[in-house]
Order: structure tokens, then C-alpha cells, then sequence
């Protein structure tokens, strides 16, 4: 009698690669200190080096929580379930 076998799903799928590189994004931005690290352009008075952090904290946010919506749906897609 064959035994029968579950379907044998890739580890490293597109959507993981998406979800990873949400994840790393962020960390690349910030440790890149020569890319952000001058005071010019100024907005509203606030030099380049803390406004660029600061729209960093919004961005990887957002990245975050793709990345999790992104998760929930691979989860599910494995699972063979359409539930939320």
C-alpha cells in the first residue's frame, strides 16, 4: 500500500523574500551613517541627520507591518485554510 506523502512546499518562497527584505531594509538605512550623516538639507529648521531618522521610524512601521500582513497570509496559504 503507498503511503501517502504532504505536499513538500519551498522553504524561500517570493513572498518570504518580500518579507525579508522589509525586514532588513530598515537596518541597512540606519546602519549607512554616511548616507544620512550632514545637516543639509534642513526641514523646518530640523538638520537632515534627524529628520532622516525620524522618517526612518514611520517607514519601518509601515515595513513592519507589511511584512506581517505578508506572514498571516503565507501562514494561511500553507495551512490550506482561508480563515482570518
Amino acid at each position: 500500500m503507498p503511503q501517502s506523502t504532504p505536499e513538500q512546499r519551498p522553504l524561500i518562497t517570493p513572498v518570504r523574500v518580500v518579507i525579508a527584505l522589509c525586514l532588513i531594509a530598515p537596518f541597512v538605512a540606519m546602519l549607512w551613517v554616511g548616507s544620512y550623516a550632514k545637516t543639509d538639507p534642513a526641514f523646518i529648521g530640523i538638520p537632515f541627520f534627524y529628520w532622516y531618522q525620524m522618517l526612518w521610524v514611520l517607514i519601518s512601521t509601515a515595513l513592519t507591518m507589511l511584512a506581517y500582513k505578508l506572514w498571516q497570509h503565507d501562514q494561511r496559504t500553507r495551512s490550506g485554510g482561508a480563515s482570518k
